[in-house]
């Protein structure tokens, strides 16, 4: 239930022709312009999906004393329609969940309508995370564990390198940090930096076919210069609260989440590690892995 209240201040008496609240909660999709070539057809047919379709009247026409009023409004948040639930809001390249309240005070006409518009948040219900999410994820990068895609002559020119780390959970909630650690363990070539960046995955897709494409959120360094061998870099990062939600698989579209740690080279040579993540909204603080098994 959306329970809230519109207020008026006026100067003098106002006549108006009636107060109308509209509740709107829409998907926008659309196709990257490097997909919308492949897909003429199905460019056409990718909708916005409508979450919420609703309206109040608030006032019958007439007239705005002088002062404040008010307008006290309850509306249901309840989707009638396939999917027939709310997804949490969310702001991406590709795809787009939002909500709104439209406000519009009609007139005669010869006066333009007034219209003020509001967004709001729609947020799931914590839920417990299960005991498979407290999972620690370890990973190693060397020249042998990045060999599968590299060729002979690049397995040559290789450096020697060992960086090994840990992530503190891959399944996580969107309201706490990512956290872990990595330790460069030796390395002949100087490092010049150590990033950490968070990627969405935005699948938009129907019978015709689909696009998916992969963009970047945001990047934090965590280490700038060489680093000491066998120093332990604590790993930290804030996911951003509109950019990021829930992990989302529906049958229209999908909304996923990726994390890379990127190790670049003086010499300018990159390697990395992905990972995936799958986030949703849990209830209560999770326990922290430096407390549970130590340094």
């Amino acid at each position: 239930m959306l329970i809230g209240c519109v207020q008026f201040q006026c100067t003098q008496e106002t006549k108006h022709e009636g107060i109308m609240l509209y509740l709107e909660g829409i998907v926008n999709l659309q196709l990257s312009s490097k997909a919308v070539g492949l897909f003429d057809a199905f460019y056409n047919s990718v909708k916005p999906i409508n979450l919420l379709q609703n309206s109040l009247e608030l006032s019958a026409p007439g007239k705005l004393s002088a002062g404040r009023s008010e307008f006290h409004f309850e509306l249901p948040l309840v989707c009638k329609k396939e999917p027939r639930m709310l997804y949490e809001t969310y702001h991406g390249v590709f795809i787009n969940i939002n909500y709104q309240l439209n406000c519009t005070v009609k007139r005669n006409f010869l006066g333009k309508s007034i219209t003020r518009l509001q967004q709001f948040c729609v947020q799931y219900k914590p839920t417990a995370l299960s005991e498979e999410s407290l999972r620690m994820v370890p990973f190693s990068l060397s020249p042998e564990s990045l060999q599968k895609n590299a060729t002979a002559k690049e397995r040559l020119s290789m450096p020697r390198f060992l960086v090994t780390g840990r992530l503190d959970r891959c399944e996580a909630c969107v309201t706490t940090p990512i956290t872990g650690s990595i330790t460069v363990q030796h390395t002949e070539a100087a490092i010049k930096s150590i990033e950490l960046q968070l990627v969405r995955v935005e699948t938009c897709g129907c019978d015709e076919g689909y696009s998916k494409d992969a963009t970047e959120i945001q990047t934090i360094q965590i280490a700038d210069g060489n680093v000491l061998p066998q120093f332990e870099l604590p790993i930290y990062m804030v996911l951003p609260r509109l950019f990021t939600c829930p992990t989302l698989i529906t049958k229209n579209f999908k909304i996923e989440f990726e994390l890379n740690i990127v190790v670049v080279f003086k010499e300018d040579y990159t390697v990395s590690e992905n990972f995936k993540l799958v986030l949703k909204r849990s209830s209560g603080p999770l326990p922290s892995k430096t407390t549970a098994v130590g340094q």
